[in-house]
This record gives structure tokens, C-alpha cells and sequence, in this order.
């Protein structure tokens, strides 16, 4: 079995498959991607979200906005807590800090991400932290709003590994897509040699950043097959240990997740 921890399964093509998302589900399960959280990003679309996991067993839900949404407006203490409450929802995200796309909200990221934050270590879930070019003050946030007893995951990760090394001594765990498959990804790769397996989680980030061979085009969550046979090579163990460990990472982070685990 095999999880892909962080896909957008309402942005998805479903071109191949006559618009229907089970048959994109059902293409995933067919490879041992038999769970998948499906990632909120913006108000517009978390009830979407958690409507998708909660029509689709093999589909969990995560509520919040990101980075580069919060200039359309950001959640509220009270939104988000409720929210947090839903059926299938396991963790508060994608939140975070984002310098490259991002410059001018940078002070609204900042109050948003810290209270996505605190409202995650209140209600006792995992947060999934979006982070690009903003590498100390997503540190620095995380420290002083974070609640490590919680943690959370850095997706999708392309930072150095004295940054993970960092998040990782707050009890953070690390995301690799399929970024790590590209041949321009040297260190990265060198990350993913490095990382300790028990803080390992593989993604597709769907439709976005497909692996290798299928780089250029849509990416979906069957296609995390891929990032985590390549993880595995570089790591020097097999597949099936790989999807293995990263699969109950996931539910050790993503505890109430355990209770929708497929059987």
C-alpha cells in the first residue's frame, strides 16, 4: 500500500477518464495508492474538498488557505476550527510562506500562516506547510506558533537540508514530489539520500509537477508510484520497504486519518 499525502483532486484532469474522478481513484487503487488527501488551498474551494472526501472512502481531507490565496482573504480562527471538526478532515493546510510568487502580501501570509498555526495545536491536528524562498521566517513561525506535540508536514520540498534538518528537530516530517525525480534536482536528491526514513512522506502535488516519465503533463495521484520507486533507488532499499514506511509515517502524523485506513 502506498499514500499519496498531498494531491488536489479538484484541479485534476479528468479528460482520460470521462470526467470521473472515481476513475481516477480507481487508477490510483489499481497501483497500491489505496489513500489520499486531497488538499484545500483557498475559501472558494474547502467545502469542495471535504465534499470530495467525504463522497470517496479512499480520500481524506485537509482545510485552509494558501500563501499566494490569502490577498482573495484568509480563513478565521472560527472558520478554520470549525472546519477542523468535518467528517474525513485530518489536517489544517496548505498553509505557509511563499517569497517567489507572493511579495506583496507578505505581512498577510505571515498572520495567516500563524494562525493556521494555532488553531492546528487547538484542535490537536498536523499542519501541511507550503514554504518557498522564505526559508527562516517559515522556521521562525513555526517555532513560535507551532505546536510540536502536532507538527506537521513541509510539502512538496525543494529547500536545503539544513532546513529540513531544522523542521525536522520540531517534529516536522518532509514531503518529496516529483520534483525529486527531475535530473536538474541534484540537491534534493542529495536531501532524500540524507533524510531519515521515519520522517519521509512521498506526494504528487496533483496536477501539478509530475514525475519523471511523465514530466510536462498532468500529473494524479497514481503517478506517486513513481516519485516513491525513485525515492527508493536513491535511498538503496526496495519499493515495498518504501511504501511501507512512508505509509504508516503518514498515519502517525495524520492520526485521525487512522480511522478511514483501507482494510
Amino acid at each position: 500500500m502506498l499514500v499519496d499525502s498531498h494531491c488536489h483532486l479538484d484541479r485534476i484532469n479528468l479528460d482520460p477518464y470521462d470526467g470521473q474522478l472515481d476513475q481516477a481513484l480507481a487508477a490510483a487503487h489499481a497501483r497500491d495508492i489505496k489513500q489520499m488527501l486531497c488538499i484545500s488551498i483557498s475559501l472558494d474551494n474547502v467545502e469542495q474538498v471535504i465534499q470530495i472526501a467525504q463522497q470517496n472512502p479512499s480520500v481524506l481531507a485537509s482545510v485552509g488557505v494558501h500563501p499566494c490565496d490569502v490577498s482573495a482573504g484568509t480563513a478565521t480562527r472560527e472558520q478554520l476550527t470549525e472546519w477542523a471538526g468535518r467528517d474525513k478532515v485530518v489536517a489544517i493546510g496548505e498553509t505557509g510562506l511563499d517569497y517567489y510568487h507572493e511579495t506583496d502580501s507578505i505581512d498577510e501570509q505571515k498572520a495567516s500562516f500563524a494562525l493556521h498555526l494555532e488553531v492546528a495545536g487547538q484542535v490537536g491536528l498536523p499542519v501541511v506547510v507550503h514554504t518557498r524562498n522564505a526559508r527562516q521566517d517559515t522556521l521562525d513561525l513555526i517555532k513560535a506558533h507551532g505546536n510540536p506535540e502536532h507538527a506537521g508536514v513541509l510539502h512538496c520540498f525543494t529547500e536545503s537540508w539544513e532546513m529540513a534538518q531544522a523542521a525536522m528537530e520540531m517534529n516536522y516530517y518532509i514531503s518529496l514530489s516529483g520534483i525529486v525525480t527531475f535530473k536538474n534536482a541534484k540537491e534534493l536528491q542529495e536531501v532524500a539520500r540524507n533524510m531519515p526514513l521515519d520522517r519521509l512522506l512521498v506526494e504528487t502535488d496533483s496536477p501539478y509537477l509530475a514525475p519523471v516519465p511523465y514530466r510536462g503533463k498532468p500529473n494524479e495521484p497514481q503517478y506517486v508510484r513513481e516519485v516513491a520507486e525513485f525515492v527508493a533507488d536513491l535511498k538503496g532499499i526496495s519499493y515495498a520497504e518504501l511504501a511501507e514506511i512512508t505509509t504508516e509515517n503518514f498515519y502517525r502524523l495524520f492520526n485521525r486519518a487512522q480511522a478511514h485506513r483501507p482494510q
